[in-house]
């Protein structure tokens, strides 16, 4: 078994697998994409959305696939490597991509309505606020690093691929809670989602300097590789969270002014005119 307990790959299901899930996605996502041009020529769909998805696509074939997923399963410093594309990375380009707003231009009338009040049910909007989001992406580090749950969970293949699973789509809400383009009801104001940032800078320097040190951390694995994980969460962490903070720069837009309202001039009778009755009070 390699040195920090992780499971054995999958074989060549462990390759395939992934491979065929990313062609599907990348596919689904290019047709959805040119029916929405064709259904709206003059709006179309924004070919640099299209080259996020890809591109976020792209990260989680290196997560996932060879070289870096076995050298993952022998050294802490990969599987380091692989959260970082799993959680940040991959997650800001698939979100800059709007994948919601795309199925909303192509779904049928009543199925977008649909997902409008899906999107506005009070768990949706507690799921996409980003003091919820928060804890769930970076607040679970701690849990998992700190307790015995990663030892536990890359002792099992299941296990393995929950935990990756779990990085994607809290990475994914992270993203889309703090800049994401896609319509969110529930979603503060920039300088709330501007503190949420912050706080998760200072979670993950806390988290890889106590890793650095062997305070509080719970991985079986050598002291360089604890170390050289450490260095990559939190010099990979703080390129990633820089990537946020201008993705929610260039996604924000200024709320639009109010229009004055303007006010009803009475009309005055004019002079030799009667009021009818009853007109008057």
């Amino acid at each position: 078994m390699p040195l920090h307990g992780h499971a054995a790959p999958g074989g060549l299901a462990g390759v395939l697998l992934p491979a065929l899930g990313l062609l599907l996605a990348a596919v689904a996502y290019l047709f959805l994409a040119h029916r929405a041009r064709r259904r709206n020529p003059a709006q179309g769909w924004r070919r640099r959305r299209a080259v996020s998805f890809l591109s976020g696509l792209a990260l989680l074939a290196v997560a996932l696939l060879p070289p870096l997923a076995p050298f993952a399963h022998a050294d802490f410093r990969g599987h380091m490597a692989q959260h970082l594309l799993l959680g940040m990375y991959a997650p800001l380009a698939l979100v800059l991509a709007a994948p919601v707003t795309l199925l909303l231009r192509v779904l049928p009338a009543p199925r977008a309505r649909q997902l409008t009040r899906a999107l506005r049910t009070r768990p949706a909007r507690v799921l996409a606020h980003p003091a919820v989001a928060l804890p769930l992406s970076t607040g679970s580090l701690a849990v998992l690093y700190f307790t015995p749950l990663y030892n536990a969970t890359m002792g099992i293949p299941a296990g393995h691929w929950l935990l990756h699973a779990h990085f994607l789509l809290s990475g994914c809400l992270f993203a889309h809670a703090v800049a994401g383009p896609d319509p969110a009801p529930a979603r503060p104001g920039v300088p709330a989602r501007l503190v949420c940032l912050g706080v998760a800078i200072a979670a993950h320097a806390v988290i890889s300097q106590l890793m650095y040190g062997g305070f509080l951390v719970d991985i079986h694995a050598p002291v360089d590789q604890v170390r050289g994980g450490a260095e990559i969460m939190y010099y990979g962490g703080d390129i990633a969270e820089l990537l946020l903070a201008v993705a929610l720069v260039a996604t924000w837009r200024p709320a639009p002014r109010p229009r004055p309202r303007t006010i009803a001039t009475e009309t005055v009778p004019a002079a030799g005119t009667s009021i009818p009755a009853g007109g008057a009070s």
